[in-house]
């Protein structure tokens, strides 16, 4: 298959959303499939890399995001799409992009959009108790956060949510579409974890020589991984260092990555005399990999986290973390950490290290080799060749969203894939891994 992606928002300094391209793409494109991601960038380019094919279309800068770029010119990217033909269509963008969805019902592409974000979230964070029921007057909120949800369950085939507390502000609202039932337009497959660059060093390797360059013997280590921006309340972490240490505890915190709060909280560390190290983007995997295996707890306090991959690429380095109870990261982290609402995560931390240290690292790498990227990378293909698989019979397989075979429509390359094997002769490596159902813990 051809699988066409597209995303918005994709920065060189980008962390999830961009570890989550490369890894699907390169998965898709070991299994005998052809990837192309279409991105945007300052410079146009076209490449092949590990991941498959890589266009970057120039596209404008967006105001008050940090340095995010987005494809806004309509003509040029619907015309690319058309040049490309492809067999099925992957969106990574629920807003700016949603317009493809029309454009692949009117070419006969089948489409899914990966939702990366939780509209219900951002909107309770403008809007705080916004779900409860007696804020009646928040009605017209939720509303138009529904009616969005509305348009892009209208415009895609399917909807992929990578856990159940993405999956919520769908099932909330139901489809719109005659004849289609929620369970068939509505899936989950689960994102994955690089479980051999992340994972825990022998005591003479980089880890150790990491935690001596940040943290005496006797400190107690916090790392913070994630893009310094609003909707990651990333102050929330210098709350929870600050509140340690006036309890006692000689903390720590290293804080990798930038965005447009990165002044601010240098200012508020220097001002409380708080030991933060702000440690910029960590371009390379093992730097990180490293950092986070060197710590004692990782903190992930974003309120609006979909999945959390930085969460589960601590787990895999065998270090527990602490998230914000009010995300999508207590259905990942399991019991291999803890969960706090609120702005202060610190109880949490302390929960985690009453913990024997090897008890708390053994479970968290136990916990994140249940997400290894193979298993995730199938259940993504699942999904585009049951749609492919629909489509070239004029149907989709009510319910399944994982029907067999790789779908080639009908008339392209003679009946055969684009590598020279016969349709679905590359693509039936291993079995294929079911969408996951698994509940949030309660």
């Amino acid at each position: 298959m051809r699988i066409v992606r597209l995303a918005n928002y994709v920065a060189p300094h980008s962390g999830g959303l961009r570890t989550s391209l490369r890894e699907l793409g390169a998965g898709y494109l070991a299994a005998g499939h052809e990837p192309v991601l279409i991105i945007p960038g300052e410079r146009s380019s076209d490449e092949q890399t590990a991941q498959g094919r890589v266009i970057t279309l120039s596209g404008p800068r967006i105001p008050f995001t940090g340095g995010y770029r987005a494809l806004l010119r309509k003509r040029q990217v619907a015309a690319l799409l058309s040049e490309l033909e492809p067999d099925t269509l992957e969106v990574s963008d629920r807003t700016t992009l949603r317009w493809t969805g029309r454009w692949a019902r009117e070419h006969g592409v089948p489409a899914a959009m990966i939702s990366h974000e939780s509209l219900t979230a951002l909107m309770r964070m403008a809007v705080p108790g916004l779900d409860l029921p007696g804020l009646s007057r928040w009605g017209p909120a939720l509303a138009a956060v529904d009616a969005v949800n509305r348009r892009t369950v209208r415009a895609y085939q399917r909807v992929i949510c990578t856990t159940a507390w993405a999956a919520t502000e769908f099932e909330r609202i139901g489809t719109a579409n005659p004849g289609v039932g929620l369970g068939e337009k509505l899936l989950r497959a689960r994102l994955g974890v690089d479980l051999n660059t992340f994972a825990a060093p022998h005591p003479d390797e980089q880890g150790g020589r990491v935690r001596d360059a940040y943290a005496a013997p006797d400190d107690t280590l916090l790392v913070h991984c994630g893009r310094l921006s609003p909707e990651k309340k990333p102050q929330r972490s210098l709350n929870t260092l600050a509140t340690l240490r006036a309890s006692g505890l000689s903390a720590r915190l290293v804080v990798a990555g930038d965005g447009p709060l990165r002044r601010r909280l240098e200012r508020r560390a220097a001002r409380d005399r708080l030991p933060v190290t702000f440690a910029g983007f960590l371009p390379g995997r093992s730097d990180l990999a490293a950092l986070l295996a060197s710590a004692d707890v990782a903190i992930a306090p974003g309120p609006t986290e979909t999945f959390g991959l930085a969460g589960l690429e601590a787990l895999a380095c065998g270090t527990p973390v602490v998230v914000s109870a009010e995300s999508a990261l207590p259905e990942v982290v399991g019991e291999a950490g803890a969960s706090v609402a609120g702005e202060d995560l610190a109880a949490g931390v302390m929960t985690v290290l009453s913990w024997p240290e090897p008890v708390r690292r053994a479970a968290a790498r136990a916990r994140a080799e249940h997400f290894g990227w193979p298993a995730a990378v199938q259940a993504f293909l699942a999904i585009h060749e049951a749609l492919a698989a629909g489509e070239a019979g004029g149907e989709c397989r009510a319910g399944d969203g994982m029907a067999a075979g790789t779908g080639w429509r009908p008339g392209r390359d003679g009946g055969r894939g684009r590598d020279g094997h016969r349709d679905g002769a590359a693509a039936g490596a291993g079995p294929r891994a079911a969408v996951t159902t698994e509940r949030r813990p309660g």
